[in-house]
């Protein structure tokens, strides 16, 4: 077996690990769920008892012989070791204050993983998304690139006297066709990336508001892209275009950071990298938001701007649900892409360990493990908006549905339970508050 044939066998077992881990991750989502739990609690509390131990080995260590540099450096770490250990110990607190608090929001998390699961088992087309969107993707980068090839040789030939070549240079209106290239580069990747967003969220929509799922459209995902193709073109073009004005200026800025480095002062250094940390993260909060846009638009068939109007008021009364659902639900995807990537690893290593003529195992594993890692993080990340979505239609079931007749909920039975458990836990709390008030009315 070539080493080659080895290759492309461990990318298709990352490929099939990948659909496998989209299915079952509902089950496991719980341990994951707690291992993240034990490893956030332990590495906190372990990292500050580890400081707080170095701080008193350092001052019981001092020597108050040692010279006066010496111990003026000493006298310093221990200070270092001091302050680091009670900002570690702080943010220990405020972490575990955080996790106590969002303890039952993280149940949610859990009920969400565990119907997304139940997505890709009924609408199994999902998981050819990243496919489709790739090779969409290739063609329109090979098609900018031959027409870019064009553009570098519509100008006038000019020979040049130094070097004896033709160049071609373009004069008037078409030397600024080549910007007017790099931006559309920008916008249609982005429009593409979108129309797979708005796509998912159709499909999933449709099979969350669908009460009775053998009465679903045969194929959910191809309803869903020719509702986007025939109502919902403007919507995904005008979310595109403002990822694009917010991307163009950051990658400017990074140019010009790049071209300056070593030769600019510090204080321009520092605002240029202001820059672009802030409009990388305008950028992400306007992907999110679009993300949850294109939702709102699925479901009410509004405009964007009505419709992102709509998603940042939900997602805003439910902040403590978003930031739990962000933040462990990333982690787990994160583990994921992980146990993929290992596996794969690992399964490279048996494979080459066969294969005594290979003497270098390095390039073959990095390349495997980096295509390994490419492909979980594509089709995770459908699995990703397949939450995102599910939780905005989550969050508006239960703000308008409460479950009385003529306004059932539309949601999963793992979802409903959550419902419930809140619901019983919100009325025990009042009824102990309640209590609590009379005893104290009586007494006085």
């Amino acid at each position: 077996m070539t080493s080659r044939e080895i290759i492309m066998g461990l990318c298709l077992l990352a490929l099939v690990l990948s659909l496998i881990l989209m299915v079952v991750i509902r089950y496991i989502s719980v341990v994951l769920v707690w291992i993240l739990t034990a490893v956030v609690v332990v590495g906190s509390i372990g990292g500050t008892g580890i400081l707080w131990w170095l701080y008193v080995d350092q001052s019981k260590s001092v020597d108050v012989t040692l010279p006066a540099l010496e111990l003026e450096v000493a006298k310093d770490n221990q200070k270092a070791l001091l302050i680091y250990a009670i900002a570690a110990t702080v943010f220990t607190v405020i972490l575990l204050l955080l996790m106590f608090f969002m303890r039952k929001r993280v149940a949610l998390t859990i009920a969400l993983f565990h119907v997304a699961g139940k997505v890709f088992t009924h609408l199994p087309l999902l998981a050819l998304q990243p496919v489709w969107t790739f090779l969409t993707l290739m063609l329109f980068w090979v098609y900018w690139i031959t027409v870019l090839l064009f553009l570098g040789s519509a100008g006038s030939p000019v020979q040049n006297n130094q070097t004896g070549l033709v160049e071609f240079r373009m004069d008037g209106p078409l030397q600024y066709m080549v910007w007017y290239h790099a931006v559309g580069l920008i916008w249609i990747s982005e429009f593409i990336l979108a129309c797979q967003q708005m796509t998912v969220a159709g499909a999933v929509v449709t099979y969350y508001f669908t009460r009775d799922k053998s009465q679903m459209p045969f194929t959910p995902i191809v309803s869903s892209v020719l509702r986007l193709m025939r109502y919902h073109l403007g919507t995904v073009v005008k979310g595109a275009f403002i990822i694009t004005l917010v991307e163009i200026p950051r990658l400017i800025l990074t140019y010009i950071h790049s071209q300056l480095k070593g030769r600019e002062n510090a204080c321009a250094r520092c605002m240029l990298k202001a820059c672009i940390c802030c409009l990388w993260c305008l950028e992400k909060c306007l992907a999110y938001l679009n993300m949850n846009a294109y939702t709102a638009t699925a479901i009410n068939s509004t405009n964007f701007c009505t419709s992102a109007r709509d998603a940042f008021f939900i997602l805003a009364e439910n902040a403590l649900r978003v930031a739990a659902i962000n933040s462990v639900g990333d982690f787990v995807l994160f583990l994921g892409k992980v146990l993929i990537v290992s596996c794969t690893a690992f399964a490279g290593v048996l494979a080459l360990n066969y294969q005594r003529e290979y003497t270098v195992w390095v390039l073959p594993l990095i390349i495997v493990c980096v295509f390994a890692f490419l492909v979980a993080h594509c089709f995770l990340s459908i699995f990703e908006i397949v939450v995102d979505v599910l939780f905005l239609c989550f969050a508006i079931d239960t703000k308008y549905n409460d479950g009385s007749p003529g306004r059932e909920y539309y949601m999963d039975k793992a979802l409903m339970e959550f419902v419930e458990n809140t619901r019983r836990a919100t009325e025990r709390y009042s009824k102990v508050e309640g209590e609590s008030r009379e005893m104290k009315s009586m007494v006085s």
